[in-house]
């Protein structure tokens, strides 16, 4: 029979996926077969699957460290929200619908089903699943339907270990809180629980740990300190954004400015930039100025294209990208940010609302019409200027033509069938855009820029900073943690 544990959180944010990592990383190195699972997620940042679907960019990492490739099984309901009400549902990696919040709560529980479905299918291939939870099971006027945490746990009959966050103080209140509100099964179903993100010495807290334990029955497992290396590993949850943001003083970097519109999506674009010291990223929220400074601004993916276009204007960095361009600095838009550049984006069928046609920033001669059909794809190929090996990943609505394909941003090796370029450069090769996500990734790709512009190559190789990182997470789990009596807890 296969193993399986399910790690919950007393709140949001409490680190559950990065401890999931490091638990698929350790045990994967032991000789076990891993596989993560989330059953339902929120994210707007996604990963493309082996299988041509779509999961949270989390339990793609998590497949990472695992040694496993992503499929679509590993996260079998994303919630991608387009509007504060509002999000698209993806069921085992492809497109189910848009439903507001009110809707899915009493939708939710059908799909029930299918996350057992995808939960079987990953426990026939696998010695071990860890299974992470969504927000907190404290969530308790959630509990009809739920997916996410104790629903799914009672449905599967998996054991629980639960974790806080003590960085964010009341470490106690919220673990023991959550026992007060859970029911009596449910309560014997957690097995143990985790103190995450500790500064200073641990030893401190052991009385805190007794008084946990006294008054939850519940073991304690250990108390993680502060791992700081989580920086560098890819990022899911927009909470983490400000991650994204250079560290670097060195003003003789290459400065990058991307602006932090409402529904932005697949910002694991900046993660190489952030962590290379021949970049600079600045993060600007809105409200404030596109820095002068800049020597590119980078327009990211969004969820919601045609609306954060609006949010992009209300702040003024419409005009601000105009005094850039007009100083001679580069613009780069990726997915929806490429569609923004365009003269018009259309939306006959109302995809993203209204149906009907707005004016982009025009500082590409293309137009973007929205689908209903979505690319889901792994691409590889030769980014135009510089001539350097790209990989990464596509996944959007809608389809650009216009004058400035005729220049494409990239030229595909593998990739869409049937089409082998993808984006547009301006005549003066100033602006320029595509739909490939991850191109920054590419180590020969980031060095080459530099060098295009007078800078040193780039000094990291990124994959190998990820798998490096993973293991040091595997090896501080293993040095605070009971990782013997996880195991024990999850059957093995």
């Amino acid at each position: 029979m296969t193993a399986s544990i399910m790690v919950q959180g007393a709140g949001s944010n409490v680190g559950k996926s990065v401890l999931v990592a490091g638990l698929c990383r350790y045990f994967s190195s032991q000789g076990l077969t891993v596989m993560p699972f989330k059953p339902q997620n929120m994210s707007n940042n996604a990963a493309v699957t082996s299988d041509h679907g779509e999961i949270g960019r989390a339990q793609a990492l998590q497949a990472r460290a695992a040694r496993a490739a992503p499929i679509s099984d590993m996260n079998p309901v994303l919630l991608k929200p387009e509007t504060d009400t509002g999000a698209q549902i993806i069921v085992q990696g492809a497109r189910y619908g848009t439903m507001r919040a009110a809707e899915y709560g009493q939708h939710k529980a059908s799909l029930m089903p299918k996350v057992m479905e995808s939960y079987a299918r990953l426990e026939a291939r696998a010695d071990l699943v860890i299974i992470e939870g969504a927000g907190s099971p404290a969530e308790v006027n959630l509990r009809q339907g739920d997916l996410a945490n104790m629903g799914f746990a009672e449905e599967a009959d998996v054991p629980v270990i639960l974790v806080g966050d003590i960085d964010r103080g009341g470490v106690i209140a919220s673990l023991v809180g959550t026992h007060a509100v859970l029911e009596p099964s449910e309560k014997q179903r957690i097995k143990g629980f985790l103190i995450n993100k500790f500064r200073g010495d641990t030893s401190l807290f052991a009385d805190g740990m007794d008084i946990i334990s006294a008054r939850t029955g519940w073991q304690g497992l250990g108390i993680l300190p502060w791992f700081g290396a989580a920086a560098r590993l890819p990022a899911e949850d927009i909470l983490d954004l400000e991650t994204k943001s250079s560290q670097s003083s060195n003003h003789d970097s290459y400065h990058v400015a991307v602006p932090v519109i409402r529904r932005i999506a697949n910002f694991d674009d900046l993660d190489p930039l952030s962590q290379d010291p021949g970049f600079r990223v600045t993060l600007v929220k809105p409200g404030e100025p596109l820095p002068l400074d800049a020597d590119l601004v980078l327009l990211p993916g969004s969820k919601s294209t045609i609306a954060d276009l609006q949010f992009l204007r209300e702040q003024g960095w419409d005009q601000d990208l105009m005094t850039l361009r007009r100083h001679g600095r580069a613009v780069i838009g990726l997915c929806g940010g490429y569609q923004m550049l365009g003269k018009y984006i259309h939306d006959p069928d109302g995809i993203e609302g209204m149906a009907g046609r707005v004016d982009g920033l025009g500082l590409l001669d293309i137009e973007t019409t929205l689908t209903e059909q979505k690319t889901l794809t792994h691409t590889t190929g030769i980014e135009t200027r510089t001539g350097a090996a790209i990989s990464g990943y596509e996944i959007h609505l809608g389809q650009t033509t216009g004058a400035d394909t005729a220049q494409p941003m990239v030229h595909h090796i593998e990739g869409r069938d049937g089409i082998n370029v993808d984006g547009a450069i301006s005549p003066d090769g100033q602006v320029a855009g595509c739909y490939m996500h991850g191109l920054f990734a590419s180590d020969t790709f980031r060095s080459a820029w530099l060098n295009r512009h007078g800078k040193a190559s780039s000094q990291i190789i990124f994959d190998q900073q990820i798998d490096t990182t993973l293991d040091q997470l595997a090896n501080h789990l293993a040095a605070h943690a009971d990782l013997d009596a996880i195991a024990r807890i999850a059957g093995l």
